[in-house]
């Protein structure tokens, strides 16, 4: 039987089989990144840093991984924007470098959208398995921002500066299958193969030569974790300087006014495109 641990809106489940999981439980906003979000994401990354089994899981309920900054969430603070993003992204931070630093594999299973800072948080995985639906933008300089979540720190490692450069600066969009092909993610799988395939692939490394994968693990991380530790702490100072600014706040608000009118069909935005994208 596996034991969960309700740390609402991000929770743990502790398998059997020594897969220790981290799941993002906020289904109805697409599990965007507010403060008390982000808070619960370091606070249980932590925890988990602290026993994690032999390998972890990181993933996501509902149809989106994660849409990223809650906009609405953002904007209306006035003088204290600026602030309360950096805290945002501070908490997210720490997140991220926990999930990083962790000494046993990691396995990201990412369905749906993975925007804005939902992409740093997917790429932390050793191996990221994606559904071929899913979808991957960054979205931050169409609303005023810069990357956070470790975004323009991952990108060029796993796809070189101009492929980079291309998704930070166009927003472009990227599939699940165009994610594998640009060596972005491990892997795309069928989408309703995601979860068994990423909890076969966590259970199969926990099952394996653990002091080996640790080892191995050790030495692929060697010497960029600290690196990755100062460029999160820029990236913090820099989304927080631009949210401050008038055209972030001016881009912010036309992003949320224009999402909030009714599109074709069933008038509902699209998951991820609603009212959080960085």
């Amino acid at each position: 039987m596996s034991l969960a641990v309700s740390t609402e809106p991000v929770r743990i489940v502790r398998h059997p089989d020594r897969v220790v999981e981290l799941m993002l439980d906020d289904p109805g906003r697409g599990n965007a990144l507010d403060l008390r979000t982000a808070e619960a994401l370091r606070d249980t990354a932590r925890e988990v840093a602290a026993d994690p089994g032999g390998a972890v899981l990181l993933r996501a309920a509902g149809r989106s991984f994660c849409v990223g900054g809650d906009l609405r969430a953002f904007t209306n603070r006035g003088a204290g924007t600026g602030a309360y993003v950096h805290a945002v992204a501070s908490a997210a931070h720490a997140a991220v470098q926990a999930l990083y630093e962790l000494p046993v594999p990691v396995v990201t299973a990412v369905r749906g959208a993975a925007a804005g800072g939902g992409v740093g948080l997917a790429l932390v995985g050793d191996i990221v398995l994606v559904a071929r639906s899913a979808r991957f933008r960054l979205a931050y300089t169409a609303i005023g921002l810069t990357p956070d979540c470790g975004a323009s720190w991952f990108l060029p490692r796993l796809v070189g500066p101009r492929r980079a450069a291309d998704l930070i600066l166009t927003n472009r969009v990227l599939t699940g299958d165009d994610a594998e092909r640009w060596g972005l993610v491990s892997r795309s799988v069928e989408d309703e193969e995601l979860d068994d395939t990423a909890h076969r692939t966590a259970a199969g490394l926990a099952a394996g030569a653990g002091d080996a994968l640790r080892a191995a693990k050790g030495l692929l991380r060697a010497g960029t974790g600290e690196e990755l530790g100062r460029h999160l702490a820029e990236e913090a100072r820099l989304i927080a300087a631009l949210a401050d600014g008038g055209e972030a706040r001016d881009r912010m608000a036309s992003f949320l006014a224009a999402r909030g009118r009714p599109k074709s069909g069933d008038g509902r935005a699209e998951a991820g495109e609603s009212e959080s994208v960085s």
